[in-house]
């Protein structure tokens, strides 16, 4: 394995596994990309897009850049548009991650209200809210008959860095 840092962990694990979904997406059709389901954002287009939406909200305040438009704003996106989105987001939470100490604190505001987190704090949230909806994804791939599921979990995504080596 090439860190212990659990911050580095968690971007390298949630760029992979966000990827991985990405990528079983575009083996899909359309229609099933924008099926409705009763969980997530309501379709595996609209959930992905949200998971890189928080990517890129979260990512302007840590590099303390103004707020840009909703990425939901957007309207629809393609696997391949989001797959490409996705590196440059997990570049710049990297690049944000790696420049600032993680105890350093940051402050935004949203809905008229300002807050303040740790750097880690928001780390930790964009990582664990993007495993909390991969798996609302995982969910719907499986409903839509995709077999085998795409691998996710921090363990497979250890196991296979470490037949890589």
């Amino acid at each position: 394995m090439a860190t212990s840092d659990p911050v580095q962990i968690l971007l390298a694990h949630d760029r992979w596994a966000t990827q991985n979904i990405i990528q079983a997406c575009e083996k899909i059709t359309d229609e099933q990309f924008h099926h409705r389901f009763e969980m997530g954002l309501g379709s595996l287009h609209n959930t992905l897009r949200h998971i890189l939406g928080a990517m890129k909200g979260w990512g302007d305040l840590l590099a303390g850049r103004e707020q840009s438009e909703r990425l939901e704003a957007a309207g629809d996106l393609s696997a391949q548009q989001m797959n490409e989105l996705l590196d440059s987001l997990s570049a710049d939470m990297h690049e944000s991650a790696n420049a600032h100490p993680t105890d350093e604190i940051v402050t935004g505001s949203h809905g008229g209200m300002t807050y303040s987190f740790t750097r880690g704090a928001v780390l930790t949230h964009v990582t664990t809210h993007g495993m909390h909806h991969r798996a609302q994804c995982l969910n719907m791939l499986r409903h839509l008959g995709v077999d085998p599921l795409p691998p996710s979990s921090i363990m497979e995504w250890t196991m296979m860095a470490d037949t890589s080596d």
